[in-house]
């Protein structure tokens, strides 16, 4: 007799295919945010500043502008720029509080050990910092609307301009981030987000860049500020300029690269420490 008919088949077990990078993203940046606003104390404070500036500016320089040549418009659209730069540098570290405490609640090292993509504890909290900046923009966009901003190039140029500031901070959020993986402190990160706060008064912060001479305008011009604040304020009151647009665009990228790889970099870091 032939005992084969007898033998039932192995199954074998499924094999679940790994989750991809953008999934692995998706799903920490929501954790991210989810904590965040939980937390709503941490990110009123980079609004408020952001909206302070901006009506001290306008009230105390407003009616000065007509005196400074290149302007181009009104003063209101020349420094609301400034006020979402403003806004981005201290709102990039936010996200990377989020960071520090996995960190030091050990939760971190924890993920470490999983299948997670190591790509994606690095751009989760940037892409989750990212989010809140596109929210603050848009906030210090509206109450410029409010104030009588007339933007030159309508609802699609302010959101280029929102747009431009969450590039802007996503190269800010890389070294923050850099910062958290690197000291593990909530300090220390914190301090990280205000390192590039003098970068803003190394650029036309109050005055077009033609105006700026000596060291101060050598200085402007190797600022990715620079190009950012007058690509927003081309569109806020001149009118659509591709120029202005696509080397805001170019600094920005290179900002976020030279952070991220930052950021890579201190990850490795603190692996070979655990």
């Amino acid at each position: 007799m032939d005992t084969n008919m007898y033998v039932l088949p192995i199954e074998k077990p499924a094999v679940k295919k790994p989750l991809s990078l953008p999934v692995h993203v998706f799903l920490l940046t929501m954790r991210s945010l989810t904590s965040l606003l939980r937390t709503p104390e941490a990110l009123l404070p980079p609004i408020a500043i952001s909206i302070f500036f901006l009506v001290i500016y306008q009230s105390t320089l407003g009616k000065a502008a007509g005196s400074i040549p290149g302007i181009g418009g009104s003063y209101l659209g020349f420094i609301l720029p400034l006020s979402i730069v403003s806004g981005s540098l201290s709102g990039s570290g936010i996200a990377a509080q989020n960071l520090v405490r996995d960190i030091e609640r050990g939760y971190f090292d924890k993920l470490l050990l999983t299948p997670v993509r190591r790509a994606a504890l690095l751009l989760a909290p940037i892409m989750a910092g990212a989010v809140i900046l596109g929210i603050q923009a848009a906030i210090v966009v509206a109450v410029g609307l409010i104030m009588g901003l007339k933007p030159a190039t309508g609802f699609l140029g302010m959101l280029a301009v929102i747009g431009l500031g969450v590039l802007l901070g996503i190269g800010f959020a890389g070294f923050t981030v850099s910062a958290a993986l690197g000291s593990g402190s909530a300090a220390a990160t914190q301090g990280a987000s205000f390192l590039f706060f003098p970068l803003t008064f190394l650029a036309p912060t109050f005055v077009p860049l033609s105006l700026l001479s000596g060291w101060l305008e050598v200085a402007a011009k190797l600022n990715p500020i620079t190009y950012v604040l007058e690509a927003m304020r081309a569109l806020l009151n001149t009118g659509w300029d591709g120029n202005a647009i696509g080397t805001s665009i170019l600094a920005c990228l290179g900002l976020a690269v030279a952070m991220y790889a930052l950021a890579v970099f201190a990850l490795s870091v603190r692996t070979r420490r655990t």
